[in-house]
């Protein structure tokens, strides 16, 4: 015991307290980031606190992915969105979101070893465990048949988002590495399948399917007939209410699917109005209260369009997509050549990253899935490990 704790330590020969505890306070925001929004962002505030003062006390470079520089462009579009807003006031307000970005640069820098930075994930494992265990006992002993279940988040969209990127996650370490912790993330993979059903979230069961299908045909495209038998089986299994959530999938007669066509038409026309820096962020819901926009009550009841890509455009003006259509072009490039580096190491992040983009933008088609701090959040330490783990590895190299 003695060997292995001297053995750990000697890894921090050489670091000052902050880049020494930073990862812990990494580890910490995950072990949080389905369990506690307040918690979370306390450890986040905590990891900004080490990595600032990591730079100025080990005299670091300001260093971050290339992904970043379209991310540079929209936050200084939405300010300045904010700055025209037809209520700066609760833009500006609003606009202390942006600092969720600086999560970006935190990662990629926070880590010196890759072995230990993969350790830190374990913390995710407890984390869904945790919140899929919550919404079992929550949906079996607690739940009317109605309810749709929320685990610890304030929403069964926010806790469909997150158990949708974990998912991601857990089926490439599963698929992609060899170790028995994979067996974990196996379980735990099975877990948020069947917690996101309970969700009853549309929206990322659609995203969740088509980023399996992404993981398998990175894995073995022949796997890829498994997908529609679980479905089946999923749907077999489901209560009643469950099944009928699935039937509507795309039913353009139900009610949300009419008051998605609603924010649709609406959306445009705010464009159409606010081309250039939108009605500023967080007002796109008192602007379309005008009588002019032709909105039911029932539309006039929500705070956003249900699509991510009319919600930006809208809000922070046709600029401010396209950096944001940037920022996401990009990352998926950039994370589909790095899955050419087969280090078992690397390999399952960069993967699994992959997989959360494309099924987070999917479902956020039908649903505004960036508007939640916990999502944003885990999401771009998600795309941002695998840059951050290549990096220790070329600087390892290069030594």
């Amino acid at each position: 015991m003695a060997i292995s704790v001297k053995a750990y330590f000697a890894d921090f020969k050489g670091k000052t307290i902050w880049s020494t505890l930073l990862p812990i306070f990494i580890a910490f925001y995950l072990l949080f980031s389905m369990i506690s929004i307040s918690a979370s962002q306390i450890f986040l505030f905590f990891s900004f606190i080490f990595w600032l003062g990591m730079l100025i006390k080990e005299k670091r470079k300001f260093t971050f992915p290339t992904f970043f520089w379209p991310i540079i462009a929209y936050i200084a579009l939405s300010l300045l969105s904010a700055a025209f807003s037809v209520n700066p006031k609760i833009s500006l307000k609003d606009s202390k979101e942006l600092l969720l970005f600086l999560i970006v640069p935190i990662i990629y820098t926070g880590f010196f070893n890759i072995k230990k930075a993969s350790k830190v994930n374990f913390a995710l494992i407890v984390s869904g465990y945790t919140t899929c265990l919550y919404s079992f006992f929550f949906y079996f002993f607690k739940a009317k048949p109605w309810d749709r279940i929320e685990g610890f988040m304030t929403h069964s969209l926010t806790q469909g988002g997150v158990l949708l990127l974990f998912s991601c996650m857990a089926l490439s370490v599963l698929l992609f590495t060899k170790n028995k912790i994979r067996y974990f993330w196996g379980f735990g993979f099975l877990f948020s399948l069947f917690a996101l059903v309970l969700t009853r979230s549309r929206s990322a069961w659609i995203g969740l399917i088509l980023a399996v299908c992404l993981i398998l045909i990175l894995y073995k495209p022949k796997t890829l007939i498994l997908v529609p038998v679980v479905l089946g089986l999923l749907y077999f299994i489901s209560p009643q209410q469950i099944k009928k959530r699935a039937q509507n999938i795309v039913n353009p007669s139900s009610k949300s699917d009419k008051l998605r066509i609603e924010y649709a038409k609406v959306g445009l026309r705010i464009i159409k109005e606010f081309p250039f820096l939108g009605t500023g962020p967080d007002t796109v819901d008192i602007v379309y209260q005008d009588p002019k926009y032709g909105l039911s009550e029932d539309a006039k009841k929500n705070v956003h369009l249900h699509n991510n890509i009319l919600q930006t455009a809208a809000e922070r003006g046709i600029p401010t997509l396209i950096a944001w259509l940037t920022f996401m072009i990009m990352t998926f490039l950039l994370l589909l050549r790095l899955t050419k580096n087969k280090d078992p190491a690397i390999l399952p992040f960069a993967i699994a990253a992959l997989a959360a983009l494309i099924g987070l933008n999917v479902a956020g088609l039908f649903e505004y899935n960036f508007a939640d701090s916990e999502i944003t959040a885990l999401f771009l330490y998600m795309i941002t490990v695998p840059f951050s783990l290549n990096r220790i590895q070329e600087k390892t190299a290069s030594t």
